[in-house]
């Protein structure tokens, strides 16, 4: 058991790192999932602190994904109306995957955008609020895969770590 538990861990781990960049798949918590997996097994001991901290990590990092964009819409000057065009702009882009896997980067674009328009401003502010999206987005991005990746080490060191009592049959 403890073999399959490790290499569905893995699995999730993967998932985890292609969740950063894919808007559909939530990074940091699959691979939170993958260590939990790892801990579950009979050959690690249970560290409930550990798995504490890093789903705590996990769900911060995944609610300020959603943040983050709108706060980079703002930085750039973006109004409110700008702001919630961003956050529209994320809704359609997860809900309506129009555009596929760049709809998560076009969609809180075009929304910061039209929300600066609505908001009777120039469009080069409504550009440079739309930018401050796009940067966000970036950002956000960015900490996803650094979190997921930092994940992916704890999970390879465990597990080289416990190797010996994983995989004996």
């Amino acid at each position: 058991m403890d073999i399959l538990l490790t290499c569905v861990g893995f699995l999730f781990m993967i998932i985890g790192i292609l969740g950063s960049f894919l808007p559909v798949l939530p990074g940091p918590p699959m691979s939170w999932i993958g260590l939990l997996l790892l801990y579950l097994t009979n050959a690690v001991d249970n560290n409930w602190w550990f798995l504490g901290i890093t789903l705590a990590v996990a769900l911060i990092v995944f609610a300020l994904d959603y943040v983050i964009p709108a706060m980079g819409t703002k930085k750039f000057g973006g109004s409110k109306k700008g702001v919630w065009g961003t956050t529209i702009g994320l809704i359609i882009a997860i809900f309506f995957p129009i555009f596929g896997v760049f709809g998560i980067i076009i969609w809180p674009f075009i929304g910061a955008f039209v929300g600066e328009l609505i908001n009777k401003a120039d469009s080069k502010t409504a550009v440079k609020a739309a930018f401050g999206s796009f940067l966000g987005f970036l950002t956000g991005t960015f900490l996803k895969f650094i979190v997921a990746l930092v994940y992916f080490g704890f999970f390879i060191m465990t597990a080289w770590e416990h190797k010996s009592a994983i995989f004996t049959l």
